[in-house]
């Protein structure tokens, strides 16, 4: 079951840390930051790959109707092809942080790295989206306003089938792109299996 609080201290004001969308090689990736109530707890708040769409969208209101502070950032293809898709996640995070209106007094990373730029002490969780709230809240977040953007910009370019895959490397989505060619919303970072393939 995922735990309310990492610390047993009431007065620590925690906040949830979570990023969306590294493994895509197309759109932004998102990061979101997340405070609750030091007595809040949601049973159904849970890591946001084991939830359905449906579920979700109705936590999301709920995580932002009961959050303290909440916050969502996105950092773009032009920023991860340039200092790379983990340090681009690392400045999503903290970008979040940044904007919430209560600052914390730690911060729970999901993840076993985090370069931090601010001057809030951290622990890095591994799979913390499933082990703690906050971190669980803010992985719900970033993934459904990361998911509208992708649906966005699927109408814009409909060949590529953002709408369903969100940007993540299909094989749909890799054949589009050998056919289509990318567009300026793919990372020119990333390298298709497909086109490696087809290298040899």
């Amino acid at each position: 079951m995922i735990q309310a609080r990492y610390s047993a201290d009431p007065t620590i004001i925690e906040c949830g840390c979570d990023e969306v969308g590294r493994g895509c090689i197309a759109g932004p990736v998102y990061a979101a930051a997340v405070i609750f109530p030091a007595d809040y707890y949601n049973a159904a708040i849970n890591d946001s790959k084991l939830l359905s769409r449906s579920q979700r969208e109705q936590l999301r209101t709920e995580i932002e109707a009961h959050a303290i502070s909440w916050a969502v950032a996105s950092i773009d293809e032009a920023t991860i092809d340039k200092v790379n898709i983990l340090h681009a996640s690392f400045m999503g995070m903290n970008k979040a942080i940044s904007q919430l209106t209560v600052k914390p007094n730690l911060l729970l990373i999901d993840g076993n790295r985090f370069i931090n730029e601010t001057d809030i002490p951290y622990h890095c969780i591994v799979k913390g989206d499933a082990k703690y709230l906050a971190i669980a809240a803010a992985s719900i977040l970033a993934k459904t306003y990361r998911d509208e953007y992708m649906e966005k910009l699927a109408v814009e370019f409909p060949q590529y089938g953002w709408a369903e895959n969100k940007g993540y490397p299909t094989p749909a989505h890799q054949e589009a792109v050998l056919k289509y060619g990318r567009c300026k919303y793919h990372r020119k970072s990333f390298q298709l299996k497909s086109q490696l393939r087809l290298e040899f």
